[in-house]
């Protein structure tokens, strides 16, 4: 699947229900997300790692919808195939 269908996917499936909860409110859910991938990365839980990091994912598209912004183009735009910092593939940077 690409972003793009990723995307439209999260929209078609819930655009309704973010557009009503709003932005502050959907970035909440995301932040939240964030902090069981925290707790699952910390616990080394594999099995809930992968959930939480397709959570993550899925709350990053609502809001990305919400926002009516393109994912794939967004990202491309920012990491154009190499490092935004060194400008390499792989990265050359220290940190």
């Amino acid at each position: 699947m690409e972003i793009t269908e990723f995307q439209k996917l999260m929209y078609d499936l819930y655009a309704h229900n973010d557009k009503r909860r709003g932005a502050a409110a959907t970035t909440l859910w995301l932040v939240e997300e964030i902090g069981e991938l925290a707790e699952a990365v910390r616990r080394e839980d594999m099995e809930n790692l992968r959930e939480e990091l397709a959570d993550c994912f899925a709350w990053i598209g609502a809001l990305a919808n919400l926002f009516d912004i393109d994912l794939e183009e967004a990202f491309l735009e920012k990491y154009p195939l190499v490092c935004p910092t060194c400008g390499k593939n792989p990265c050359i940077c220290t940190d």
